[in-house]
């Protein structure tokens, strides 16, 4: 499906989502916790210049950033702001190989992207810091309507993506979607028209979803949340939008449910795995599944 995609897409040079965003407020503890889920967390990293840090979580080709504040007094990039209403999702960044193709591809949809500039973040391995560097692509809010979205190409991927940090005890291989609670689920199609087209951009009267090329975007309501999680009812009362599930795939739901058994962490049991409820995961609902 990946080459199809590709062609179809009017921004050919995204190819998918490369990490989801979670603001947590006390990044250790946090970290700790998602070890208890049984993902394998990398060394903790720092943002040059800014005043926040983040542990990863890698798979083969997408990643979760867990992301705090180290220093209030420096640049948090309103990272202050979202956690004073709460913590969990915070938004996505979408993958490229090339992000001064893609910035000019969505100059020419008639979508004006910030950029490309470059970030790095210190690394604390074992051995000695490193920096890893990105390219990165500033979307306007409005080309992606309901979800704060940005574009980054690694530029050292062999930096941060090493084979032992791809193995996680819960048998986590990759995010399938994330979802996000909105008002108007059908509003929300067309406002992401542009950047992926009418073949990648699917509604019904309850849900939106967006085909990315690796991992879809879920736009519901309330009542659409109600449907998916209905052992989560009533859900929290956040003001929308709210970024509030990701479904991440597991190799052995059988292993995953073991860990969290073990780990004394709630799930509650599915066909295809188990959900973690928001108050073990930072805010985060947590779907399970085996494909």
């Amino acid at each position: 499906m990946q080459p199809a995609l590709a062609m179809q897409s009017p921004v050919p040079a995204i190819t998918g989502i490369d990490h989801v965003l979670v603001g947590v407020r006390d990044l250790a503890l946090a970290a700790t916790r998602w070890e208890r889920l049984g993902f394998h967390l990398t060394p903790r990293g720092r943002h040059i210049g800014w005043g926040t840090g983040n542990y990863c979580i890698m798979f083969q080709d997408s990643y979760i950033e867990l992301l705090g504040i180290i220093d209030p007094a420096q640049f948090t990039n309103n990272l202050d702001a979202f956690l004073k209403t709460r913590e969990g999702l915070m938004g996505l960044a979408f993958a490229t190989d090339d992000e001064v193709a893609c910035a000019e591809q969505l100059r020419a949809i008639g979508v004006t992207p910030d950029g490309p500039k470059v970030l790095k973040r210190e690394l604390e391995l074992p051995e000695g810091t490193v920096l890893p560097e990105f390219g990165l692509v500033m979307l306007p809010r409005e080309a992606t309507p309901d979800l704060s979205a940005f574009i980054c190409a690694h530029k050292t991927p062999e930096l941060i993506r090493r084979p032992d940090w791809l193995r996680h005890a819960n048998r986590a291989t990759g995010i399938v979607s994330m979802t996000v609670v909105v008002d108007d689920p059908v509003g929300a199609a067309f406002g992401w028209l542009p950047i992926f087209g009418p073949d990648c951009v699917k509604t019904t009267n309850l849900m939106t979803v967006i085909d990315t090329g690796n991992g879809h975007i879920r736009f519901t309501n309330r009542a659409g949340m109600a449907q998916l999680y209905p052992a989560l009812v009533p859900l929290p009362e956040y003001p929308g939008p709210w970024v509030a599930a990701l479904k991440i795939a597991v190799a052995d739901k059988a292993r995953c449910r073991d860990h969290l058994r073990f780990e004394n962490i709630l799930a509650l049991k599915t066909g295809k795995g188990c959900i973690v409820p928001p108050e073990e995961a930072n805010g985060v609902i947590i779907e399970f599944v085996q494909e």
